[in-house]
């Protein structure tokens, strides 16, 4: 069952930190990604923010491993020892917000199409060290009458709020009335993440949770004025990536684009796969819906795709109580290569070893998306492509890059 669209807008995964590249052209910019200094790798933890995010309860084992319920509240106790920072977003983006402007780090989400900040409207107990937006401040600041927004997750918790218009900002270019959603209350799982001030959709806005009319995304409001109506990730391991705002830099990818037409049904990038390979195993054709998720860490793919990765690799287990598979740190990956059309694409096998999970351990990047619902292209994926997201068409392109 897929989650409805108020599940799904704060959850994000990881992206962007953003400091401006040279002066953008009009029409056009990048902005460079920033590490959130106080992330760690935790892949139980990841697993177990992806199930809420897309509104499912944590399976009962790594709920008790990482010391939480099945809906996410915390217990007493746990086998599994986790700080606040292993679930926090990798990557986080400045984005200047009002008039004088007010610079909050957002955490940039494919996966969701809300925009929403802690903000002076949040209660003081869910706030712990975020950066404010503050509308009283703004000449700019419109509050929309009448409007709220709420968002669900799998924990059982909520945040929500009201919502304003004012100028937002990234890497120079400006939508001059965005929605602004203002939280009231936060769920405490966000809380914790001091860094983070928010969150920046770029799904599709039928997704957005504002009521009674809904309201559009950043891109979706800037792309008439960019030269292209496309943003592309460049994502890359252990270091800033950027994206492309506007524009598809050729510099960054080899060969042509692959791209495959996106469904829009549910509100996703959702595209089709053709097939994949295990290492140097033949390639094997199958269909596979998946989404491509700019917010979420892992990539989730159908029980047997994934068995059929692991059953390659020496002690692997499927291990309940970390939330997937895990493997001697000792052993031999092998690659994962999957097809987009008739192109194909090779995910190192470095970057399937997400982290260590014990002393000896370590865990998948490839896990089974069985119990989420979906399959997700995460971070694992898209960092070893360059990504286009295109919507004329709407469609996506894959091309490869030097790693």
């Amino acid at each position: 069952m897929i989650p409805s669209p108020s599940t799904l807008a704060l959850f994000g995964a990881l992206l962007g930190a953003v400091t401006a590249v040279p002066p953008p052209q009009p029409g056009r910019f990048s902005v460079n990604q920033t590490r959130n200094e106080h992330f760690r790798r935790h892949g139980p933890a990841q697993v177990a923010k992806t199930y809420l995010k897309y509104g499912r309860p944590v399976p009962n084992e790594l709920a008790t491993a990482l010391g939480i319920t099945p809906d996410g509240r915390k217990r007493s106790e746990g086998s599994v020892v986790t700080n606040p920072e292993e679930y926090d977003s990798e990557w986080l983006t400045p984005v200047q917000i009002g008039t004088p402007a007010q610079t909050l780090y957002l955490d940039f989400d494919s996966g969701s199409s809300d925009l929403w900040v802690f903000s002076t409207d949040t209660n003081s107990r869910y706030v712990n060290g975020q950066t404010l937006y503050s509308p009283g401040k703004s000449s700019t600041s419109q509050r929309l009458s009448g409007s709220s927004w709420g968002i669900s997750y799998g924990d059982g918790s909520s945040s929500s709020g009201i919502v304003y218009k004012d100028v937002v900002s990234i890497g120079g270019l400006s939508v001059a009335s965005q929605a602004v959603e203002s939280a009231q209350t936060v769920s405490s799982s966000f809380t914790s993440e001091s860094n983070l001030d928010g969150l920046l959709g770029l799904a599709f806005s039928s997704l957005n949770t504002v009521y009674p009319s809904q309201q559009k995304t950043w891109f979706d409001n800037i792309k008439g004025s960019l030269d292209k109506p496309v943003f592309a990730v460049d994502f890359k391991a252990g270091e800033p990536g950027t994206y492309d705002f506007g524009f598809i830099d050729s510099s960054k990818y080899t060969g042509s684009i692959a791209y495959a037409s996106v469904s829009t049904r549910q509100g996703f990038w959702e595209f089709p796969l053709s097939g994949y390979a295990v290492g140097s195993g033949s390639f094997r054709s199958s269909s596979i819906d998946g989404i491509a998720d700019t917010g979420t860490t892992l990539l989730y793919l159908p029980s047997s795709v994934v068995s059929a990765y692991w059953s390659q690799v020496s002690g692997a287990r499927n291990d309940a109580s970390a939330g997937g598979y895990t493997f001697p740190c000792s052993a031999k990956l092998p690659t994962f290569t999957f097809g987009v059309g008739s192109a194909r694409f090779v995910i190192p096998a470095e970057y399937i070893n997400y982290a260590p999970y014990t002393s000896t351990t370590c865990f998948g990047g490839i896990q089974s998306s069985s119990g989420i619902g979906i399959n997700i292209f995460g971070d694992v994926a898209l960092k070893s492509a360059y990504v286009v997201f295109d919507s004329n068409g709407p469609r996506i392109g894959w091309a490869a890059k030097d790693l």
